[in-house]
């Protein structure tokens, strides 16, 4: 039997529903959703979508809003929806981000998290000037495709993203000061951990890759 091809769309804004409708209601293999994402169990509809469509690969395609692109990239990955890849447009700067390797320059908190689920790729930059009315910035298409497993192994990975977002939270202090302020570990144990590790006692968290704080959380999950 072949795999059906479906588009469902989920869109808050109401004055939109109304326009989806109509371009495509010739369609029906489409199917509007009125409401927002972040409140939308996407595990159960795409369960339901699969099971009564016949479909065999989903993908996520978007244009995210920038004030909460973060929050809906976060949810898509770390909800491990039964997903092949998120490919979505973003604000140019947050993209880079997103995309950058762990430990680079342009890399963020965000950054660890998203190597963790996903492989990240740059697809095209959108000038500003490609929309009526055109926005403050310029934008990108980025894609991430879902790993089947992470490439790291990690004793407790609640304690691996929190270690990263200490370190990141006061990126001028070193990562000592990062992880004892934040109450994590005082500063002797992570001295001691860092230094068993061959790790600079001085060192940023900005400045680590994802493998050297999988061990530092390791080592300190023991």
């Amino acid at each position: 039997m072949e795999k059906a091809k479906r588009v469902v769309a989920i869109e808050l804004d109401a004055r939109m529903i109304e326009i989806l409708n109509d371009r495509f209601n010739l369609y029906k293999n489409f199917e509007v959703i009125n409401n927002d994402v972040l409140k939308v169990n996407l595990n159960d509809l795409i369960k339901e979508q699969k099971e009564k469509y016949n479909i065999d690969k989903v993908k996520i395609v978007a244009n995210l809003p920038y004030y909460i692109t973060t929050p809906i990239i976060m949810k898509l990955l770390e909800d491990r929806l039964n997903i092949e890849s998120i490919t979505v447009m973003v604000q140019k700067e947050v993209a880079k981000r997103l995309t950058a390797i762990p430990g680079d320059r342009e890399s963020g908190a965000i950054t660890y998290s998203v190597n963790y689920y996903a492989t990240q790729e740059e697809i095209i930059e959108v000038s500003k000037d490609s929309f009526i009315p055109a926005p403050e910035v310029d934008s990108e298409v980025i894609k991430l495709t879902l790993r089947d497993k992470p490439e790291i192994e990690l004793k407790d990975e609640e304690l691996f993203f929190k270690i990263i977002k200490a370190g990141f939270m006061q990126r001028r202090k070193t990562l000592i000061n990062g992880l004892s302020n934040s109450g994590i570990v005082n500063k002797d144990k992570i001295r001691e951990i860092l230094v068993d590790l061959g790790i600079d006692v001085n060192i940023r968290g900005e400045n680590l890759g994802m493998q050297e704080f999988a061990n530092i959380a390791n080592k300190i999950s023991i």
